[in-house]
């Protein structure tokens, strides 16, 4: 299915796929199941690198010599790129947006900006609000002019490219689950800038499972996050030849759990981060994975998955931003 797409190997897959006890035990509903994809490999891990293996490979097909991106300040897509542009031999040029005021410290100089830097990327700094994308192809012009050749990867590497890094992992996922004999109810994930789900989304109906995804939204209202996920899933289904397979019925995100706002902290968020750490010594993220999961133990107490068996929940990373947080994390 995607044999015929420009890829580079980047990902250390497949990814595990581990049972929850002790997470389980504590909140009293079904089996919950994770899958690693914090475990891929590349500067840390998360799941960007997935996306990167196609949106890089697109890239050495074209012939690039510079990649251009953009992120969060805090973003992960941002660090995982610039390792990958190391590891291709390839310039990287990153535009860094501010997403909110007073920033701390460590916010601006610690966890994922450190990383970026040890990587070499070169990054611009942007207010809130700048049109990113108009921005990423003035930078590309500028590196035309002077002879090089640019590829720009677009936020979160969320467009119908990246997102067959998640086509794959839906695929790699039900192969797991067979293997281990394991019937998934549900699937939980973050939802952000809309590749993982859209790509999930595709991947699931290519191989005709009609498996719940779940979505946990961590920056846009419910309808706009849908709609952004149903669109992306749709350009992703068109590019691997399979139109149509996803229905709109088929994206559901909840954005209850995003609180103040895109990479603000949560007391939810907090509460999953160290429930997650001293039940099963895994770490999660303050801003995708930490909200998600945050979702997840909610839904889970209220009784949304009662009379499932095993939910899994697709860890994206992250946890290098921890360090970014230390002053607004409680422990």
């Amino acid at each position: 299915m995607l044999e015929t797409f420009p890829r580079v190997q980047l990902a250390h897959l497949p990814t595990p796929l581990e049972p929850l006890p002790r997470l389980s035990a504590a909140l009293g509903g079904p089996d919950i199941w994770i899958k690693r994809d914090d475990c891929t490999g590349l500067a840390t891990g998360g799941n960007k690198t997935r996306k990167l293996e196609f949106s890089l490979g697109a890239a050495m097909a074209e012939g690039a010599d510079t990649i251009i991106t953009a992120g969060a300040v805090q973003s992960n897509h941002v660090r995982q790129t610039a390792a990958a542009a190391c590891k291709l031999g390839l310039a990287c040029e990153v535009l860094l947006e501010q997403p909110f005021a007073e920033p701390s410290e460590p916010y601006m100089q610690s966890g994922n900006v450190l990383l970026d830097k040890l990587f070499g990327a070169n990054l611009r700094a942007h207010p809130a609000g700048t049109d990113i994308v108009a921005a990423m192809e003035s930078l590309a012009d500028q590196v035309r002019q002077a002879g090089g050749q640019p590829y720009v990867i677009p936020v979160g590497a969320s467009n119908a490219t990246g997102a067959l890094g998640y086509v794959d992992c839906a695929v790699e996922l039900l192969g797991q689950a067979e293997d281990q004999g394991l019937v998934i109810d549900h699937l939980v994930t973050a939802t952000g800038s809309a590749g993982t789900q859209a790509g999930l989304a595709v991947g699931l109906r290519a191989m005709r499972s009609q498996l719940p995804l779940l979505g946990i939204g961590v920056s846009a209202a419910r309808d706009v996050q849908q709609q952004k996920v149903y669109a992306l899933a749709c350009e992703t289904a068109e590019l691997i030849g399979q139109s149509g397979i996803v229905a709109r019925d088929d994206i559901v995100a909840n954005c209850d759990y995003i609180g103040d706002g895109y990479g603000l902290p949560t007391t939810g968020m907090n509460e999953a981060l160290l429930l997650l750490a001293r039940q099963e010594g895994l770490l999660l993220d303050p801003v995708y994975s930490g909200k998600a999961l945050a979702g997840l133990v909610d839904l889970t107490r209220k009784g949304a998955f009662d009379g499932a068996r095993n939910i899994v929940f697709l860890h994206t990373g992250g946890s290098a931003a921890l360090f970014a947080y230390l002053d607004q994390l409680h422990t």
